[in-house]
């Protein structure tokens, strides 16, 4: 296995912030509303990780260290876990686990259903985050993940609906995600270059 120390240290980093937060809850440290903390930094933070994992490949081609991609399928698990953390601290803190008021806060809160879509379009990615996967369904593999383009865009309209007027955290990661859909962008040249390559 390549780079260990590298990759231990994002297993560690993705995995203490939930506990220290819980901890804060228990000790009173997040003001009057812990839930809505935790539910708001959970999410947050599996928006950064989804950027993340979306910054490696180009991170990756930048600097050629192969360390970055070896540590892609790590962010991208890590984001759907804080997912299903968020949608699991929502289920506890705001439902109360009274699923019997769902329909009602979809009507009310509809930027819930967004958020759901979001979770969903994440779940086939982590499912298929694997090597047998990849095996198995071939071209197909990449086609999917390109799903997470429509992830990061369900998580962004997400999160905007929620803050509405304070959106200057929420620019900053759309800035980042605009900048990493530019990335991905064919350059004219390259483009040209393999044209002109592949004539006869």
């Amino acid at each position: 296995m390549k780079h260990p120390l590298w990759r231990c240290a994002v297993f560690v980093a993705a995995l203490l912030p939930p506990p220290v937060w819980l901890y804060q809850a228990w000790i009173f440290a997040l003001g009057p509303d812990p839930g809505k903390v935790l539910l708001e930094r959970l999410g947050q933070g599996s928006l950064i990780l989804l950027l993340l994992t979306l910054s490696l490949t180009p991170l990756q081609r930048a600097t050629h260290w192969s360390g970055w991609g070896q540590v892609r399928r790590q962010f991208g698990l890590w984001c759907f876990a804080y997912a299903c953390l968020h949608l699991l601290a929502y289920l506890v803190f705001v439902l109360g686990l009274d699923f019997a008021q769902l329909g009602t806060e979809l009507q009310k809160r509809p930027y819930i259903l967004v958020g759901a879509l979001a979770w969903c379009s994440l779940l086939p990615l982590a499912l298929t985050s694997n090597r047998f996967s990849m095996r198995r369904l071939g071209r197909r593999w990449k086609q999917l993940h390109r799903l997470v383009y429509a992830t990061l865009g369900l998580a962004l309209l997400h999160m905007l609906w929620i803050v509405r007027s304070d959106i200057g955290q929420w620019l900053l990661y759309c800035t980042w995600a605009l900048l990493l859909l530019a990335l991905r962008l064919p350059r004219p040249g390259r483009r040209l270059g393999r044209r002109a390559g592949g004539a006869p």
